[in-house]
This record gives structure tokens, C-alpha cells and sequence, in this order.
């Protein structure tokens, strides 16, 4: 048997490369948006989540802006403003403002209430378990 060529092996790496991640990304264990699929991670303290206000946190696939418009009830979203791709503020006066263009959303619901962008915060479920905000 001759000798591989360097592309022969570049090849057989990338193959084997590719394969894991593509079986990963059929795993039914992952749902669109990428978070685990039983929920649960940890994302923050309940306590470190003003009421009224919200905080922007490291997730399991990104970065989740968590709101908390009453005590006992937490909202997340994609904190990227859909408009420009800027990272929006955090909660103040009911409102989301995005620093970027001005873009305003709701802070309980994410929705668009001014543009210039044209759709409101994409949701991020999550819940409180405990004294924890966790991945729902």
C-alpha cells in the first residue's frame, strides 16, 4: 500500500473532525437555540437580578439577558438587538434600549415597541429553581 499524500491525511483529519459535530447537531437532545434540553443550567442568582431591572449573564451557548419584571417572575432573551447586532442595555423604566441605534423593547416581553429594529428580543427560556435562574 503507497504512502499517503499530506491531502489524503488532512482529509481523513477533517472527516473525523467533522463527523462528531455533525452527529451532535442531530443529538435530540439539543433544541433550537441551543440549551440543554432537560434545562437546569445554572445562569444566576435570583438575587442578582434586580426586580424590575435585569442582568446580562454567560449561558450554556451564549450570553442571556435575564429580566425580572416582579419578584417571583424571570424573562430571558438573546441580549443582541436584531437591528444591528448590538448588545442591548439592561432593564431601566419597563424598558430595554438598544445603545446602538436606539431601539426600544419591552422588558417583560422583549417585544419591538421602536425601531429602527423591526422585531422584538428573541426569547431565552428560562425559570427559577430555588434561589437560582436556571435554563428552563
Amino acid at each position: 500500500m503507497p504512502d499517503p499524500t499530506r491531502r489524503t491525511v488532512v482529509c481523513g483529519l477533517l472527516a473525523g473532525l467533522v463527523a462528531p459535530v455533525s452527529l451532535a447537531a442531530c443529538s435530540s437532545e439539543t433544541p433550537a437555540g441551543g440549551f440543554s434540553g432537560s434545562g437546569g443550567t445554572p445562569l444566576a442568582k435570583v438575587a442578582d437580578v434586580p426586580v424590575g431591572s435585569g442582568a446580562i449573564v454567560d449561558g450554556p451557548s451564549g450570553k442571556v439577558l435575564i429580566v425580572r419584571p416582579s419578584e417571583n417572575e424571570v424573562n430571558g432573551f438573546d441580549p443582541v438587538c436584531p437591528h444591528a447586532g448590538v448588545t442591548v442595555s439592561r432593564p431601566a423604566g419597563g424598558t430595554i434600549t438598544c445603545p446602538g441605534h436606539g431601539s426600544v423593547f419591552d422588558a417583560a416581553t422583549g417585544d419591538m415597541k421602536k425601531g429602527p429594529a423591526t422585531t422584538g428580543l428573541t426569547p431565552i427560556p428560562v425559570k427559577i429553581s430555588g434561589d437560582s435562574v436556571v435554563t428552563a
